[in-house]
């Protein structure tokens, strides 16, 4: 990893595009005029940085988050890499921090980097030299894709075969809802691969609907496990995974299509409204690279999976199996698009599910001296990002998880939070040494990532997976 805007370690650590892919060719927010386009005129260089480097990365990151869709070609980088070769000055780093977070968070990055043994003298200086640099909202203005509206999808259009993938545990009632969307889907040509890990099984409560639906009764509640055997399962092309607690529109599948084939996406991850939780991020709201690949609502051409792998084994019973997937798919230039109309409402039921196995909050454990984070959490962070990145990661979330979702937005609950670690800040290093203990333990096994085999069909209607 080369160093860009190292201070965003402190508030956006484990962001996918802090990471250089090994792909040749790969989405990206790095922007150089030798090596890709600014398509938004309205964007220009900000000359409050003193570095011609920072300028441009700075255009970059704005770009990409209005929806700017670059790639850039690592071979070419190096060709031109000596444009970049300055390094960013400390009053440029906190240029970038002041404007795109509010204004505590350059107040939290200074005192964590006075917590890091940072020189005081010259962390005040660029902390007070930066002062009048205004907060800017990333997400004003996004880009359009004018021409989205009225493009007609071949894949739309020729019919190619979806398969629908649903884990489901202990959430019938639920269950039906979301069939019965999938009743009025304008797509048709699809069928619903349901894993069945339900206590007391019923395989006629799929008689009801019209629908084409294979259930495969699992015995063990093993979420990746099931994941893995339904896409091994089908031969489609196209899989849409979907969770069993969870409501979409009628042209959910069809919006998933057109997405993938506007832009030659490999990954259309649809966007997830949460019935409870924090309000809506502005950036679900406009097409751009995704940087997080929800497994509740996301389509996946097979080809993907016979690149990477499936789902990595080690996140049963755990959290971040999807995050991890989703970086891996990015790490190999594959090109995951966040859609915007291809949305889920998000019920997050209290019953069922991975409440039956534990929270679903990686930061939040329901016991109160059980491992913080979950050691799966860890495991992913300190697999793919430096150290400092990981350690940063695990810091912010801890200092954020005394307060609920729907409480990180506000200052005063943001403060509470930190009051809070402080207080707790014994019984917290506990529960933190006890997840790295255990993330420890599943990197020196390794992951259990198997790969796909090519010509896997189907078999019959309903399969009973005993282990």
């Amino acid at each position: 990893m080369k160093e860009y805007f190292s201070l965003i370690k402190y508030i956006q650590p484990i962001w996918y595009f802090n990471l250089l892919p090994k792909a040749d060719v790969y989405p990206t927010y790095i922007h150089h005029p030798k090596a890709n386009r600014i398509e938004d005129d309205s964007l220009g260089l900000d000359h409050n940085y003193e570095t011609e480097r920072a300028k441009y990365l700075d255009l970059g990151y704005r770009y990409w988050w209005k929806g700017g869709m670059n790639t850039i070609d690592l071979r070419g980088l190096k060709q031109f890499d000596e444009d970049f070769q300055a390094r960013l000055t400390l009053k440029d780093q906190y240029i970038f921090i002041r404007k795109h977070w509010k204004p505590q968070w350059a107040k939290y990055v200074f005192f964590r980097r006075l917590l890091a043994f940072k020189n005081p003298y010259r962390e005040f200086e660029a902390l007070t030299a930066t002062q009048h640099i205004k907060y800017s909202d990333l997400h004003d203005n996004p880009l359009e894709f004018s021409r989205y509206k009225h493009f007609e999808s071949n894949l739309v259009k020729t019919g190619v075969k979806v398969s629908v993938i649903i884990p489901t545990l202990n959430r019938y009632e639920y269950l039906q809802d979301v069939l019965f969307d999938l009743e009025k889907q304008e797509f048709k040509n699809f069928d619903v691969i349901v894993i069945d890990q339900s206590d007391n099984f019923d395989a006629s409560f799929y008689k009801k609907f019209n629908l084409k639906i294979e259930v495969i009764h699992q015995h063990e509640k093993l979420l990746w496990t099931a994941r893995n055997k339904a896409v091994k399962f089908t031969d489609s092309e196209f899989l849409l995974f979907f969770d069993d607690d969870s409501r979409v529109e009628p042209d959910w599948i069809s919006e998933h299509l057109k997405c993938l084939d506007y832009f030659d996406a490999q990954i259309s991850a649809g966007v997830s409204i949460s019935k409870i939780g924090a309000k809506v991020p502005k950036s679900y709201s406009y097409f751009r690279w995704a940087d997080q690949f929800d497994s509740g609502n996301a389509m996946v051409r097979r080809s993907v999976f016979e690149q990477i792998g499936l789902f990595d084994l080690q996140f049963n019973k755990q959290r971040m199996g999807d995050g991890e997937f989703g970086i891996r798919a990015y790490m190999a230039g594959v090109r995951s698009v966040s859609n915007p109309n291809a949305k889920r409402l998000h019920l997050k039921v209290s019953s069922g599910g991975l409440r039956d196995m534990g929270s679903w909050d990686g930061f939040r454990p329901k016991k109160w001296f059980a491992p913080k984070p979950i050691p799966s959490v860890i495991y992913f962070y300190k697999k793919y990002f430096p150290i400092d990145f990981a350690r940063e990661g695990v810091i912010l979330g801890v200092v954020m998880s005394n307060v609920k979702f729907h409480h990180k937005s506000s200052k005063s609950m943001i403060s509470f939070s930190v009051l809070l670690t402080i207080i707790l800040l014994p019984k917290l290093l506990i529960q933190v040494a006890r997840a790295y203990k255990e993330a420890n333990k599943m990197l020196r096994k390794g992951d259990q990532i198997e790969y796909l085999s090519i010509g896997i069909g189907k078999t019959n209607r309903l399969v009973d997976a005993t282990p």
